[in-house]
């Protein structure tokens, strides 16, 4: 089991085959692997991914696409519901659900159908708000995979669908953790959000975990909580959905789709009026906003 990560930029150093190589670690609690991805260093807009991760098209390892995709929004905690621990959503969580129920038939989604024959689809499933906070500040893989099967134990009746993305969110306070490596919020500040997927009762469950965006590194400037969310829902969909169990769709150093685009070019309000990035498209041989 591998996951696939965005990393929080702490130096201001561009990529390097010999960073890109470093993407892949594995993670001390969960025992897979992390696929790591650099943002923008803090500050600078301007950061530009080094011409070996632009220059190579995305390779067809094999591994199996979601051809017709799902998202499950699953909110942790009292703070995304309105009123503080009913089931309705809050602005935060009302405004994401609203974006993943029209981003899968955008133009900004519809650039991944070249792989494999993904089709573009409704992907708006199902949310769910937990009433209670993660049980730790720093939240671990482990716990992650353990919110999304209290997610299909109690509110699915145990039906696993293996055509969805369970992607978590963390509230405000609360930190990801990986090893020596957190998100926004924790001391060691090494990436943004990631996906991965794992066997639960012998299906293979694809999600996604997504901290609270509090810090410039994984920020855009000028957007909003829900607008930064809207980025990582962006690139994070996209690459679980074209690199499920990553052994399908990524360059040769690594790099999955998302990956060669983030952070550079900008970021932007797109379809919708919905946090963006933009993405790699092999017809293209480049980063594009739409298809």
């Amino acid at each position: 089991m591998r996951i696939k990560v965005i990393l929080a930029a702490l130096v201001f150093v561009s990529l390097s085959l010999p960073a890109l190589a470093q993407q892949r670690v594995v993670d001390s609690n969960s025992g897979g692997t992390l696929h790591l991805f650099q943002p923008k260093p803090v500050g600078d807009e301007d950061f530009v991914i080094q011409p070996e991760a632009r220059n190579n098209n995305l390779v067809n390892h094999g591994g199996p696409v979601i051809t017709s995709a799902k998202v499950v929004m699953i909110f942790w905690g009292p703070s995304f519901a309105n009123p503080a621990g009913s089931q309705t959503p809050g602005a935060i969580a009302g405004e994401l659900n609203a974006m993943v129920s029209q981003f899968g038939t955008t133009g900004e989604y519809n650039t991944i159908t070249q792989y494999s024959g993904i089709q573009q689809a409704n992907l708006f499933s199902d949310y769910w708000i937990d009433p209670a906070n993660p049980p730790h500040t720093a939240v671990s893989d482990t716990d992650i995979r353990n919110e999304v099967k209290n997610y299909i134990n109690s509110r699915a009746g145990g039906s696993i669908n293996t055509s969805a993305v369970y992607e978590v969110f963390l509230p405000n306070g609360f930190y990801s953790t990986s090893g020596n490596s957190t998100s926004c919020g924790g001391p060691h500040l090494q990436y943004c959000a990631y996906h991965s997927h794992f066997t639960f009762n012998s299906k293979d469950v694809k999600y996604g975990s997504m901290p609270y965006p509090s810090c410039g590194g994984c920020q855009w400037t000028g957007w909003t909580t829900a607008q930064n969310f809207e980025h990582f829902i962006c690139h994070e969909t996209r690459e679980a959905v074209t690199d499920p169990d990553l052994n399908a769709w990524y360059d040769r150093q690594g790099n999955e789709a998302d990956d060669k685009c983030a952070w550079s070019p900008s970021p932007f309000i797109g379809t919708g009026g919905y946090g963006y990035q933009y993405e790699w498209s092999n017809q293209d041989h480049g980063c594009v906003r739409t298809k």
